[in-house]
């Protein structure tokens, strides 16, 4: 019954999630609250996992999400469910391209998906930030954000420098336990 669940929950996640793998965020933060299949905490580690591994951050968010929700084949699920709506939108959305391609209420509906999706990324950005702020990240969020505003750099950059940063905190925390 919880691998049906789980194919369930991927799949309407992936239907519903425009905008990218950070579009599933939303969704991801309500399973862990209503769902309990993993806690925020996890959901935070599993993003920050997922943002510095190869591929899409939907789908990495996926497995690991099945993945601590119901093992092996939990992952495999949750992957082959958030995939698959894309996978029909192409397959169906290819044979009309040409002709919907200039639309202009096609174009019109997909600028207001646009704002919609960041609406709803910052608040579980927020949501999460309220819950695992600290000090020592707020420092940190504090200061990338004043070098982005000085130096234009790629994101990677900042994604790299977060991550030698909270990898240096994990091992002193470790250190002083």
């Amino acid at each position: 019954m919880i691998y049906l669940s789980l194919f369930l929950q991927f799949f309407h996640i992936g239907l519903f999630s425009f905008g990218g793998g950070y579009a599933t965020l939303p969704f991801l933060y309500h399973i862990a609250e209503t769902l309990k299949w993993y806690t925020v905490e996890q959901l935070s580690d599993m993003i920050a996992v997922s943002s510095i591994t190869p591929g899409p951050v939907g789908v990495n968010v996926a497995t690991f999400a099945g993945f601590v929700t119901s093992g092996v084949l939990g992952a495999l699920i949750a992957t082959s469910a958030i995939v698959l709506p894309s996978y029909i939108f192409v397959v169906v959305i290819s044979k009309f391209l040409e002709v919907y391609r200039t639309n202009k209420k096609v174009q019109a509906a997909i600028y207001a998906l646009k704002p919609a999706g960041c609406g709803l990324l910052a608040a579980v950005g927020v949501e999460m930030f309220a819950q695992r702020a600290n000090f020592t990240g707020c420092v940190l969020l504090l200061g990338l954000f004043i070098v982005s505003l000085k130096q234009k750099r790629d994101p990677l950059f900042y994604l790299g420098v977060s991550a030698v940063f909270g990898l240096i905190v994990g091992v002193l925390g470790l250190l002083n336990a």
